[in-house]
């Protein structure tokens, strides 16, 4: 987790992407932004914000050698000689416009900026940001008109409120290579972003184990349990999942299998989808990890625990109670109806 009580930018500077795809031209700036102080204040917190909670983090990979990685070589290079941040700013543009291969890649405001005071794992370091900017927002500008009467007018501008994509490449590193961190609030191509520009891959740590385990178990429910045992079971076993990671500090295989699935025919069938999971996705799944409560705090969210019906009622279950499922909630079928049903306990509505 970064920490940025005192971070500063002390170099920022923005250029505009163009789409390869639709044979558009990059427009570059040629010197640093001047803020005051206002304007500072509120560019530092819009772009450093996002990154204060980012628990997972990332390091540069490439095919042949990682010091060929764009990024990675781009960064090394104005580290060793901030003089050259302008230059190299313009070539991390350059790099993410060769990316818009499809007409469905945004154009935008690329902001690049050197920052020093991050802090990272008790070290102070510095870092290089690359923000793109997709979206404007519409906003009334007022203006003195020529009958000097006060008017409005709407224009476009950056929202404050969240970036669209953003990456913090820390002159920090460890055995794995670099440190980076990511977000994109726009993820409409999920390889445009961190596999095509950045080119980087989970670091192998118990953050990333967590969150590759908790994505396996929630495709496996969608792939194989829904299909195959319904949607009630689907809900129970994510709320069994969830359960599990709460009580264990550390996972392991084995006994998550023992614990969370009743039959020996579903335990093969985790086998063979985690084989499945990890070719399908290029990741190795640990058999044995330390669980990360903020990952799992954040990825439950996403674990799917409704069950819809075709007569417009929706059932939600809660994925911190797995008891409830299966104590509370009966599945049959009304021969005189000719249809399926749920009957659900309770002693008092909230």
């Amino acid at each position: 987790m970064i920490k940025k009580t005192r971070a500063e930018i002390t170099k920022c500077i923005l250029h505009k992407v163009a789409n390869k795809f639709n044979s558009g031209h990059n427009v570059f700036s040629e010197d640093l932004i001047r803020f005051d102080q206002e304007s500072y204040d509120l560019m530092k917190s819009f772009l450093l914000k996002p990154f204060g909670s980012l628990t997972q983090s990332y390091r540069f990979t490439h095919h042949a050698d990682v010091r060929l990685n764009e990024l990675n070589n781009y960064a090394s290079e104005v580290f060793k000689e901030e003089n050259t941040f302008i230059e190299y700013s313009k070539n991390i543009v350059n790099h993410l416009y060769e990316q818009s291969n499809s007409a469905q890649i945004k154009t935008g405001d690329v902001i690049v900026v050197f920052i020093e005071g991050l802090e990272y794992k008790d070290v102070l370091t510095e870092g290089i940001g690359v923000f793109k900017i997709e979206n404007k927002v519409d906003f009334f500008q007022t203006y003195l008109d020529d009958n000097e009467s006060w008017d409005v007018v709407v224009q476009k501008g950056i929202s404050t409120k969240k970036i669209d994509k953003g990456c913090l490449i820390l002159n920090t590193s460890d055995t794995e290579g670099t440190v980076v961190f990511s977000v994109d609030n726009n993820n409409y191509d999920a390889q445009y972003w961190i596999k095509n520009f950045l080119s980087v891959k989970l670091a192998d740590d118990y953050n990333s184990h967590t969150q590759n385990y908790l994505e396996l178990c929630k495709e496996f429910s969608e792939e194989v349990i829904k299909p195959e045992l319904g949607m009630h079971e689907q809900g129970n076993f994510l709320a069994n999942t969830v359960d599990y990671f709460k009580e264990h500090e550390a996972l392991d295989y084995h006994n998550f299998k023992d614990e969370v699935f009743e039959e020996d025919k579903h335990k093969e069938l985790f086998d063979d989808y985690k084989k499945h999971f990890e070719t399908l996705n290029d990741v190795l799944i640990r058999n044995n990890f330390d669980v990360s409560g903020v990952v799992l705090k954040k990825e439950k969210s996403k674990l799917k625990t409704e069950i819809k019906l075709d007569t417009n009622i929706n059932i939600k279950l809660d994925v911190d109670a797995p008891e409830a499922a299966s104590e509370y909630l009966e599945r049959g079928y009304d021969e005189e109806k000719k249809m399926k049903y749920y009957k659900v306990y309770f002693n008092e509505e909230k």
